[in-house]
């Protein structure tokens, strides 16, 4: 299948057709199975470093290829965000602790289709704190969600989130942003997580992409460490994102990446 096929809009976003969405389907189905498999390997004094050997092998168990490995040189097949790592955190030796939160990102490529989810983890138990930006980051994504639809603009899925989040206290990351995907890993429109009601493109049926906000308990800035991957909250506060991959239907936004086990939130246990 041609990657170039199907119209683009003005803003250079590409119209998706049915058949397009059954292979996106199955390469979210994928992608949200690795996470659901990997939730019991998540625990106190396992390192990120065996917890992505696992996905890396749940990957090639299905016959799926990872879309991280060889990505701009970078190595593993998960990104993994521990407690203020905002995302891209590179799996190592570093041991979990109890109350520790992180962020698992994976994503696959099945049949040429690009599976692409995050979401939270927790290590023992949780604090209050960590507890509650976890639960404020979850339902931002799932109000950004419920403002795609057709007719609906870009802005109007970043308002719904800044909006949720704000109003609990939080801050927004600005420096990350979702992303256009299909049958390749990023392509526009880049899918911010704030904004303006009414601005930017208008959503349409056929339009896949990422929204996957990343929340903070103090401040919305944020650094690159100097291995060029990893980001971190610049006031070292605490740090949560949930991604799914979305298509836009006639009447609202299919998930591609739903849980078939229902572990989507980390409460789940």
């Amino acid at each position: 299948m041609d990657e170039r096929r199907g119209r683009l809009t003005r803003d250079g976003i590409r119209i998706h057709d049915a058949a397009d969405f059954d292979g996106m389907r199955r390469a979210g189905a994928v992608a949200a199975a690795i996470l659901d498999d990997i939730a019991p390997h998540v625990e106190v004094g396992q390192t990120t470093g065996e917890i992505d050997r696992l996905i890396t092998g749940m990957v090639k168990d299905v016959g799926a290829v990872s879309a991280t490995i060889g990505y701009k040189g970078y190595r593993h097949a998960s990104c993994i965000s521990v407690n203020h790592v905002v995302c891209h955190g590179i799996p190592g030796d570093k041991k979990l602790k109890d109350g520790d939160i992180l962020n698992i990102d994976v994503t696959v490529i099945v049949d040429g289709w690009y599976g692409d989810t995050s979401r939270m983890y927790v290590a023992g138990s949780v604090g209050r704190k960590a507890e509650r930006l976890i639960q404020v980051t979850h339902d931002a994504l799932m109000k950004g969600i419920e403002a795609a639809r057709p007719g609906n603009t870009f802005g109007d899925i970043g308002a719904a989130i800044q909006t949720h989040v704000e109003g609990e206290r939080m801050s927004v990351v600005r420096d990350f942003c979702g992303h256009g995907l299909g049958r390749v890993f990023h392509a526009p429109p880049n899918v911010l997580h704030y904004g303006r009601p009414g601005t930017g493109p208008v959503l349409e049926e056929g339009m896949f992409f990422t929204i996957e906000p990343m929340v903070n308990l103090g401040r919305p800035e944020t650094k690159v460490l100097g291995d060029d991957w990893t980001a971190v909250t610049r006031d070292k506060s605490l740090s949560a994102q949930f991604e799914h991959s979305v298509g836009i239907t006639s009447d609202g936004a299919e998930i591609f990446t739903l849980s078939p086990a229902g572990l989507f939130h980390p409460t789940w246990a």
